[in-house]
């Protein structure tokens, strides 16, 4: 009997850091077919999918014609172009995806990662242009999601006694080529008095707060209430990195937590360890030797379980291995959101998502 799969029509919108790795992925997926490529940027428009992926060309060329897509009816969308500076603008694009009949899987969209705790006006919104086109949406984040919140619940499946849950993203910036992001978002390179928008009291708890209650729904407990702490650290000397100098005096590293409480006890924390030159902050945890990025899951307890995660990838970025399992994620998801019901999905409303990849080329 002849193997049918059923090969779903995928438009990738975006081309930066998250969306090269989504392409290259789409490419590779034996159930997914790229039809379009839609990009803001006027000097990508008319160049190769493969060109803007880093792979070979592929036929398909990029547009920023993004009606003339959507009327061509594809079934999912990969969303992967910015809401941190956009959301206004991010938000009107996946509505337009999902009017027209095209679900969509992206990370732009932080309120949107645990619906329950959404806020309803805006749930609401976006569960009427499901309704609307037929569609769905999943959101998933992109630092990347699933190390803190399928990875932990996974691994709690070999774990006895659990005192505490905690997962951190450990990672150098000096690499990480979006300067926007690097600068204005994080705030490296501002003054110690200006606070940036991702430290901002009650930001990491509305990025990183649905990530502990998904913990907390699987694991079949009751979040009484979410904290947070923020430490931050100034340069002690002037650094030079690929977005150029980063001047004595200005921040150069902080650490967050997010942390939820259960009964009241901290039991499930999202920690994120940040530098813009791996020198900083040495008595904080670090990286393994020879890695400008890590995802670490500790589970206190007993037994006690630590695990470590590093993801590479071919390029010129070293960042891009954590982008491309956050595309992946995003991407791989795409058959079960196109399967699921008309609304916004939690990361729990999916069956268990695998690869696609085994044993495909780009081409």
């Amino acid at each position: 009997m002849s193997d049918q799969r059923t090969q779903h029509k995928v438009v990738v919108w975006g081309t930066g850091n998250v969306g090269r790795t989504a392409l290259r992925t789409v490419l590779a997926h034996r159930d997914l077919e790229l039809v379009d490529v839609v990009v803001n940027n006027p000097d990508k428009v008319g160049r190769d999918a493969g060109t803007l992926a880093e792979i070979d060309p592929v036929g398909v060329l990029a547009t920023n014609d993004a009606a003339a897509v959507l009327e061509r009816r594809p079934d999912a969308v990969v969303y992967a172009a910015s809401g941190d500076t956009r959301p206004d603008d991010a938000l009107a694009d996946i509505l337009d995806c999902l009017r027209a009949g095209a679900s969509v899987t992206t990370p732009a969209i932080y309120a949107l990662l645990h619906p329950a705790t959404s806020n309803e006006r805006l749930l609401a919104k976006v569960n009427a242009a499901c309704a609307e086109g037929g569609s769905s949406l999943y959101v998933s984040g992109i630092d990347p999601g699933w190390a803190q919140d399928i990875l932990p619940l996974l691994v709690s499946g070999v774990a006895g006694q659990m005192d505490e849950i905690r997962v951190q993203e450990l990672f150098d910036y000096s690499t990480y080529n979006a300067p926007e992001i690097v600068r204005e978002v994080i705030g490296f390179g501002k003054p110690m008095d200006y606070l940036p928008p991702m430290l901002i009291p009650s930001v990491p708890t509305m990025i990183w707060g649905p990530m502990i209650h998904t913990m907390a729904d699987g694991l079949g407990v009751t979040i009484d209430d979410i904290e947070e702490s923020v430490e931050r650290l100034a340069l002690d000397a002037p650094v030079d990195t690929v977005q150029g100098r980063f001047d004595e005096g200005t921040q150069g590293a902080f650490r967050f937590e997010v942390r939820g409480i259960v009964d009241g006890e901290s039991r499930l924390v999202v920690e994120h360890i940040t530098r813009i030159a791996p020198h900083l902050a040495p008595d904080w945890p670090t990286p393994a030797a020879g890695k400008t990025g890590e995802h670490r899951l500790i589970i206190e307890g007993r037994p006690r379980i630590e695990m470590s995660i590093h993801a590479t990838d071919d390029s010129d970025n070293p960042a891009d291995g954590g982008n491309a399992t956050a595309a992946a994620r995003l991407v791989n998801a795409v058959p079960a959101v196109i399967g699921a019901e008309n609304r916004v999905l939690g990361t729990l409303d999916l069956p268990p998502v695998v690869g696609g990849g085994l044993g495909q080329t780009f081409s």
